[in-house]
């Protein structure tokens, strides 16, 4: 009886419960139970996992404090066992010494950069495969072809260069005999032409000189009727002026162009070229 009492009392305590949760609170009802509530559970959600960290932090310094001694011991081996080596090592080294001395000679060529590359050549440059060796004299060989074609253009471009500057040269002798010749040519016309000057001169002075032969015989006989041979008065001065500054101005002009004959055939003589 007493246990149908206690089941009816707790239905009808869950039935007014569900009453209760199905009517609505009123909002101060939310600020003084939930508030709180809120607040306390995330507090202790706070002191949780603060507790585990702590614990999962205590546990690993623990292993790491467990490990610690193993780490030196195993150090401390390991140092002895160095140790036991080098001294076998100095012992055995003592005992040999031409081993250490050649050994310390090994490791000093090994260290320094020359000697370590002369043997390097000389022992790994050996095991070098034929292909390799093949490839590298092919490449050798196509550069000495290139470099013989670039030496057979660079000849061939000097001799037409060559050629060319013979040709000019043959061309230019050429016309320096040919001028040559031309002053010759010239230097003949200036001689002739100078002795015809000299010989109009000659003529004017003979001239000159049988017109004042005829004026003093007219002067002597004072017979200009009854004179024997014809003769006429001296020409006028306004014509013989003139006549003489042409002849002596031509005969100047003459000796001018023939100095400058003479020099350019000298400058011709002087570049090997005869005239």
């Amino acid at each position: 009886m007493e246990k149908e009492v206690e089941g009816s009392s707790a239905d009808a305590v869950a039935k007014g419960h569900d009453q209760t949760q199905q009517t609505p609170k009123p909002w101060h009802s939310y600020i003084s139970d939930d508030l709180p509530r809120s607040f306390t559970e995330s507090t202790d959600a706070a002191i949780r996992s603060a507790r585990s960290l702590h614990h999962d932090s205590s546990t690993r310094l623990r292993g790491l404090q467990d490990i610690i001694p193993e780490i030196k011991l195993r150090i401390f081996n390991y140092e002895d066992v160095l140790f036991k080596k080098c001294k076998d090592g100095l012992a055995i080294g003592l005992q040999n010494p031409t081993m250490t001395v050649g050994l310390g000679l090994a490791a000093s060529f090994l260290f320094i950069r020359g000697p370590r590359r002369f043997l390097l050549r000389h022992t790994v440059g050996r095991f070098q495969s034929e292909e390799a060796r093949f490839v590298k004299a092919e490449k050798n060989v196509k550069m000495l072809n290139l470099s013989v074609d670039l030496m057979k253009k660079e000849s061939r471009k000097l001799l037409e260069r060559a050629t060319l500057a013979e040709k000019e040269m043959t061309t230019g002798q050429t016309d320096l005999m040919n001028a040559g010749k031309q002053l010759r040519y010239l230097a003949k016309s200036v001689d002739h032409v100078e002795t015809q000057a000299a010989g109009a001169y000659f003529m004017y002075f003979v001239v000159r000189v049988y017109e004042w032969a005829v004026y003093a015989n007219y002067v002597n006989s004072n017979l200009a009727d009854s004179c024997p041979v014809p003769c006429a008065a001296p020409l006028p001065l306004s014509f013989k002026a003139p006549f003489a500054r042409l002849v002596a101005s031509v005969a100047s002009l003459l000796k001018q162009q023939r100095a400058g004959m003479e020099k350019r055939m000298i400058k011709i003589t002087e570049m090997g070229v005869a005239v």
